[in-house]
C-alpha cells in the first residue's frame, strides 16, 4: 500500500504536472490567447466594468438556475480557500520567492483558460430532470464533440468527483483545524497534548454545517456564498493590506526578490539555496492552479447554473474570477509573507503558520492565530461547499441522480475523516489528483477551441 501511495504522490504526480499540466498551461494558455485575440488584455477594462458593475444589480433567478452573482461566487467559493492562504505559503517555502512571478504568469493564461471553459460550459449546458441547468468539461464533450469520445467526459467526472476528496475537501479540513489548533495552545499551551481530539471535534462541527447547506440544493448553495464571499475577501484583503503598509520599506525589495529569484531561486542572499529552478516553476504553477482552477474545468461547473443568455456574458466572470483570486488574493498573501522579513524555512512544506507569523509582526501572535483560524474556517468552508457541489454534478453524470445523496453523504463522512490525516499525505493526493482531470479537460478545450472563438468574435467584434 505504501509503495502504491509514493508511486500515486510521487513519479505519477511528477508526470501530470511537469510532462502534461505545465506545458498545457502555458502552451495552451498562448494558444488560446491568439485564438480570442487576447480579450484577457485587450478588452479588460470592458470585462471588469461587465462583470463587477453586474455585481451590485438585483436579479432573480429562473427555475433551477442561479443568478450569475451567485454562479461567481459559489465558484469563488471553491477557489478563494486554503489555496490563497496555505497554497501561496507553501509556493513561497518550496518554490523560493520566485515561484510567486510564476504564479502570476500562470494567472494570466489561467484567465483565458478559464473564460472558454465557463463559456463552452454554458453553450453546452443541459437541463437535468429535476430541471436544474447542469454543465462542465463532461458536458462539453458529449455535447460538443463526438460519441466516440464520450468516453473522456465519464474520464473527467470520474477523476473530478475522486479529486474533490482532496482539493475539495482533505486538504481544507486539514488547513482548517490546524489552525484552529494553533489558535486554541497559543491561548491554552496546556491543550498542546489535546491536539487530535481538537481536530476531531473540528472536523465533526464543520461536516455538520456542510451537510447543512449542501444538502438544501443548488439555490441554497448560491444564497450562502452571495452572502459569504465578499465580506471574507473584503476583510482578508484588509488586514493583509495593512501588514503590507506596515512594512512599506519592503514593498520595493519584496518585488525584486520575486523577480530576481523567478529564473535564479538561489539569488536572494543565498535564502532559498538549493531550490532548483524546475521546483520554482512548479510550485507556482501547482499553487496558481489550487487557487484559481484555471485549466482543471471544475469551476465551469458551477457557472453553468448561471441565468444567463449568453455563454460570453458569463465567460467574462471567469476572467474576473481569475484575476480577484490569484492576481488580487494570492498576490496580498505573498507580499504580505514577505515583507513581513519572518523567517522561512525553505524546502519544508508549511500550513499556516507562515501567515499567522506575518500578521503576528502587527497584531500579536495572540491575535494573528485567531483571525488565520477564523480566515481559514471561512475560506475553507466556502470551499467545502463549492467542491462539494462539483463532485455531486460529477457523480450524477456518471451514475445519475440517485447517486446525490450517496454522494453528497461520502463528501462529509470525508471532513471528518480528514481532520486527523497527515497534512502530507493529504496535500500530496490532492496535487495528483488536480493534475490527472487537467488531462481530459484539456483535450477537450482544444477540440472546442473553434466553437469558444466563433462565440468571442460573435459578441465582441461583431456586435
Amino acid at each position: 500500500m505504501q509503495a502504491f501511495i509514493d508511486f500515486f504522490t510521487g513519479t505519477l504526480n511528477t508526470v501530470a504536472w511537469l510532462y502534461i499540466f505545465l506545458p498545457c498551461s502555458i502552451i495552451g494558455g498562448l494558444y488560446l490567447t491568439v485564438r480570442h485575440r487576447g480579450i484577457q488584455f485587450t478588452k479588460f477594462a470592458y470585462i471588469m466594468r461587465h462583470t463587477i458593475g453586474r455585481m451590485f444589480h438585483k436579479k432573480e433567478a429562473g427555475d433551477g438556475a442561479v443568478t450569475p452573482l451567485q454562479a461567481v461566487t459559489t465558484a469563488l467559493a471553491a477557489t478563494v480557500g486554503t489555496g490563497n492562504i496555505v497554497g501561496t505559503s507553501q509556493a513561497i517555502a518550496l518554490g523560493g520567492y520566485g515561484a510567486v512571478f510564476w504564479l502570476w504568469l500562470a494567472a494570466l493564461m489561467g484567465m483565458i483558460i478559464k473564460y472558454t471553459e465557463v463559456t463552452l460550459s454554458i453553450h453546452f449546458r443541459e437541463r437535468d430532470p429535476h430541471g436544474d441547468w447542469v454543465g462542465g468539461p463532461m458536458y462539453s464533450i458529449k455535447n460538443g464533440l463526438s460519441v466516440r469520445w464520450r468516453w473522456l467526459g465519464y474520464l473527467f467526472a470520474g477523476l473530478a468527483a475522486l479529486a474533490c476528496f482532496g482539493i475539495g475537501n482533505g486538504s481544507q479540513v486539514n488547513s482548517v483545524v490546524s489552525s484552529v489548533g494553533n489558535a486554541i495552545v497559543s491561548f491554552k499551551p496546556e491543550m498542546k497534548d489535546d491536539l487530535t481530539s481538537i481536530s476531531l471535534t473540528t472536523g465533526i462541527i464543520v461536516a455538520i454545517l456542510v451537510s447543512l447547506i449542501l444538502f438544501g440544493g443548488i439555490k441554497r448553495i448560491g444564497t450562502v456564498t452571495e452572502r459569504l464571499i465578499p465580506f471574507m475577501c473584503l476583510l482578508y484583503i484588509l488586514v493583509t493590506l495593512s501588514v503590507i503598509v506596515t512594512h512599506a520599506e519592503n514593498i520595493l525589495p519584496a518585488f525584486k526578490m520575486i523577480f530576481s529569484c523567478a529564473f535564479t531561486p538561489e539569488a536572494a542572499g543565498g535564502a532559498a539555496a538549493g531550490i532548483a529552478l524546475k521546483e520554482t516553476i512548479i510550485w507556482g504553477l501547482r499553487r496558481s492552479a489550487f487557487s484559481n482552477e484555471a485549466g482543471l474545468g471544475t469551476a465551469a461547473i458551477a457557472h453553468a447554473a448561471a441565468d444567463t443568455k449568453s455563454p460570453v456574458d458569463q465567460g467574462m466572470f471567469g476572467v474576473f474570477e481569475v484575476f480577484a483570486d490569484t492576481i488580487v488574493i494570492c498576490s496580498m498573501t505573498a507580499l504580505c509573507i514577505i515583507c513581513s522579513g519572518i523567517d522561512i524555512n525553505f524546502g519544508v512544506k508549511p500550513s499556516s503558520e507562515l501567515i499567522t507569523a506575518a500578521f503576528a509582526t502587527v497584531f500579536g501572535e495572540k491575535i494573528a492565530s485567531m483571525f488565520v483560524a477564523i480566515s481559514l474556517m471561512l475560506f475553507a468552508f466556502s470551499t467545502l461547499i463549492g467542491w462539494a457541489l462539483y463532485g455531486t454534478r460529477c457523480a450524477q453524470y456518471i451514475f445519475g441522480s440517485k447517486a446525490i445523496r450517496i454522494y453528497q453523504a461520502l463528501f462529509v463522512l470525508v471532513v471528518i475523516i480528514a481532520s486527523v490525516l497527515s497534512v502530507d499525505v493529504v496535500w500530496d493526493i490532492a496535487d495528483t489528483l488536480n493534475g490527472l482531470m487537467a488531462i481530459p479537460n484539456f483535450i477537450s478545450l482544444f477540440a472546442l477551441s473553434g466553437v469558444a472563438a466563433k462565440l468571442t468574435r460573435d459578441y465582441f467584434f461583431k456586435k
